[in-house]
């Protein structure tokens, strides 16, 4: 018997036609970034599967990373023997003993036909030997059975896999290209850089600080948010921590209280237009869901986004707060969001934000101040910090 493999279904991916080599090949360079605590793992690409040949490294660890990379649709736990039925009905029974589930169901494919028996037949012959050496008493269920064995009959060998696991599904990271996420520290921004992410788009991020008035506790939380959505793709995200204080503080001052959310927001637009510009990003992306809060209303969002001309991505545009939530938590986000932190959009909140803002009314209060200086300040200071799994999260930023 040879070693363990893992056995990847790519879904999507086979709808890309001539552009399929191109997908798979990134993919494969995905899981080998991601997989990389797991040193002696080697990769088999097929048309249409993948590999992955454990050698000796714990299948449940490896699944467990394999189930966070976009673009695999599913994936089953695979033992590869020589074509001899006897050495295939050794392992069905180890399989099955191993488990503790109480019915199972053997299913045959025969891609090559001229491997003797029917599917059927096959089928009855591995049942039988499972009930003669079980360790437990066990059932057959054809319809919904706890444990489904699938027998893979090729031409070069046979593959033995258990039940059918569902991958994160999407495309690899980046083959859709790059965008900005603006992050914040709340549920909904990584959230929608996650479903970004899933749709092949690698992601870099941008964060508005604002200390004193934010502190090092919202600082640490931001960047561990961006820990937990890297391990879904390459292993690495650039942050760019944008200080907001000066720009922040002559909004509230120069505008009417019930515009200074508006009026701020189209800072941050403009500068995360500029900066995705200089990171070659090619629209941005944020959190916003409609009617969430006053700077997420139809209108408000017309007024804002007047002041940019890059694609802007929401992610979590139509979804109610309890499916986002949902999310956050199967990524392993909501923890993190949930830490009481405030960040640069939560302080300073007018009392009476403006619902229906009017653009015309937005760029009055800016023509009155030049904030175009301090646009430009805040891109050209820009802080990068590259999240890579190797910085001590305890660490003090300031």
């Amino acid at each position: 018997m040879e070693a363990n493999y893992i056995l990847v279904r790519f879904g999507e991916l086979s709808t890309k036609g001539k552009n399929r080599k191109l997908f798979t090949a990134k993919l494969l360079k995905n899981a080998k970034e991601i997989l990389a605590d797991f040193p002696d793992l080697t990769y088999d690409l097929k048309h249409d599967r993948m590999y992955i040949l454990l050698h000796g490294h714990d299948h449940e660890e490896v699944s467990k990373k394999v189930a966070t990379i976009f673009g695999i649709y599913s994936f089953s736990v695979a033992y590869k023997v020589d074509r001899d039925l006897e050495l295939v009905k050794e392992i069905v029974s180890k399989m099955i003993n191993e488990d503790d589930k109480l019915t199972f169901k053997i299913q045959t494919k025969r891609a090559d036909k001229n491997f003797p028996g029917t599917s059927n037949e096959i089928n009855r012959e591995l049942a039988t030997h499972v009930f003669h050496h079980a360790n437990r008493e066990l059932k057959v269920d054809v319809r919904n059975p706890e444990m489904l064995i699938i027998v893979d009959i090729r031409v070069d060998a046979i593959y033995i896999m258990d039940n059918v696991k569902k991958g994160a599904g999407g495309y690899p990271v980046g083959v859709g290209g790059k965008a900005l996420l603006m992050l914040s520290g709340g549920i909904d921004s990584p959230v929608a850089g996650y479903l970004t992410m899933k749709r092949g788009v690698d992601i870099e991020c941008i964060h508005f600080a604002s200390p004193p008035y934010t502190n090092q506790q919202a600082r640490q939380k931001m960047l561990d948010l961006v820990d937990v959505m890297r391990q879904y793709t390459h292993g690495k995200i650039n942050v760019h921590v944008i200080d907001f204080t000066k720009l922040q503080l002559a909004v509230y001052d120069h505008s009417d209280e019930s515009y200074a959310m508006t009026v701020m927001r189209r800072m941050m637009y403009r500068i995360s237009e500029q900066l995705a510009a200089k990171r070659d990003c090619l629209a941005l992306v944020n959190g916003e869901s409609i009617g969430q809060v006053a700077s997420q209303t139809l209108h408000s969002m017309q007024a804002i986004t007047e002041v940019v001309n890059i694609p802007i991505l929401r992610p979590v545009l139509c979804l109610d707060k309890l499916e986002i939530i949902d999310i956050a938590k199967n990524i392993g986000t909501y923890e993190i969001s949930i830490r009481p932190h405030e960040d640069c959009c939560t302080i300073f909140t007018p009392k009476a934000p403006a619902t229906k803002p009017k653009a015309y009314k937005a760029r009055g209060f800016e023509d009155a101040f030049d904030f175009e200086a301090l646009v430009k300040e805040c891109v050209e200071t820009a802080e990068l910090v590259v999240v890579d799994g190797t910085i001590d999260q305890d660490e003090d930023f300031f």
